[in-house]
């Protein structure tokens, strides 16, 4: 029988834009006699090379590099990088502190954990209510896959 997955882990990624910067920063083989005119890049790759665990594979202006818990890279379509990927939410620093302290209660349903959010933390805070009345989905699913803490 089929089950169904989805991804449980975060991963770090940034868009390659083909800068030294980036070449340097990500080890990234450029085979300068292999240049090609702008009309031939719509048709491939490029001449864009970066070293993976399954050795060096061509990677592209517009493609993803991403990088796993042990530092190792991969490249990812950009097309296929914004199917299988969503950037975690940005939360404003109260509520990852409020979510910090409710961590490690695991009896704690997340029915409870949004009106507690309501009641206890914002409730000296009109621009914290005003945020999480109005971002309760941004607030669950930072508290489901995680979260950035805004800055």
């Amino acid at each position: 029988m089929i089950k169904v997955y989805r991804k449980t882990a975060t991963i770090k990624a940034e868009q390659f834009d083909g800068s030294e910067e980036m070449i340097d920063k990500y080890h990234v083989r450029c085979d300068t006699e292999y240049m090609l005119s702008d009309d031939q890049l719509k048709y491939s790759m490029g001449p864009y090379q970066i070293e993976t665990l399954e050795g060096f594979l061509n990677i592209g202006v517009g493609d993803w590099i991403a990088t796993g818990v042990n530092g190792e890279h991969w490249a990812i379509a950009d097309d296929v990088f914004k199917q299988a990927y969503a950037e975690l939410p940005v939360i404003p620093k109260a509520v990852a502190d409020y979510m910090n302290d409710y961590n490690n209660l695991i009896n704690l349903s997340f029915h409870s954990a949004l009106y507690e959010a309501f009641d206890d933390l914002f409730a000296a805070s009109q621009d914290a209510e005003h945020w999480i009345e109005h971002n309760s989905d941004v607030f669950a699913r930072a508290w489901l896959d995680g979260y950035q803490v805004e800055e």
